[in-house]
């Protein structure tokens, strides 16, 4: 099954797309914000999600810094990481959403179970908090997000004079295993989603 995707908002209708882990920039965002460098990108709709996974490979990493304008006009700070390609197994994605007298009702996506990993292209995520053990190859931190010659550049919606010169870090290539992360949106150019199933259910079920 393959999807191509823009970047854009996370939307109850569209969370079949799925969202890979990467490495958390705290250090990136804290010095971004310092230095006033955060630009606001696009608007995602204010409620996070969960990921987990066993494994991610990921080739040609960059991470920065940028704020998300939620629904209804507040700033978030995100650190934004990009692949230039990434396979992922064993790959968990959950929301919860509170439905009015029903309760919490929770829906789930599990892929790359079966053998088969899932397998994305310029690979963009917005996250805030991530735990995973990582191994990084010819890594450079502390160059400008514009500058990167690794990664597969800034996204679009945030090329802009402030953000592309965010401090960043940028590597050859990157392996995360015992992956737990929450973001606030994804995309990518095209996903390949083997052993794909989706699971909605009443009450908190989330991957973690």
């Amino acid at each position: 099954m393959e999807s191509n995707q823009t970047r854009g908002g996370t939307r109850w209708k569209r969370f079949a797309v799925v969202m890979v882990p990467s490495v958390a920039a705290t250090a990136a965002i804290g010095v971004a914000l310092a230095q006033g460098a955060l630009a606001a990108s696009f608007s995602v709709s204010g409620q996070q999600f969960k990921v987990s996974a066993d494994k991610l490979v990921g080739t040609g990493f960059l991470q920065y810094g940028t704020l998300d304008a939620q629904h209804g006009g507040k700033e978030i700070p995100v650190a934004v990481s990009a692949f230039k390609s990434a396979e992922i197994t064993g790959l968990c994605q959950s929301v919860v959403v509170p439905v009015p007298v029903f309760g919490d009702v929770t829906m789930r996506l599990t892929a790359g179970g079966d053998g088969t990993a899932v397998e994305a292209k310029d690979l963009y995520i917005d996250l805030d908090n991530l735990s995973a053990d990582a191994t990084f190859n010819n890594i450079n931190i502390g160059v400008a997000a514009g500058d990167s010659t690794k990664g597969p550049g800034m996204a679009a919606g945030d090329r802009n004079p402030f953000s592309e010169g965010t401090f960043a870090q940028e590597a050859d290539s990157a392996t995360l295993t015992n992956v737990k992360q929450t973001a606030w949106a994804t995309s990518a150019g095209t996903f390949k989603l083997s052993g794909l199933s989706m699971h909605v259910s009443k009450g908190d079920n989330e991957c973690y």
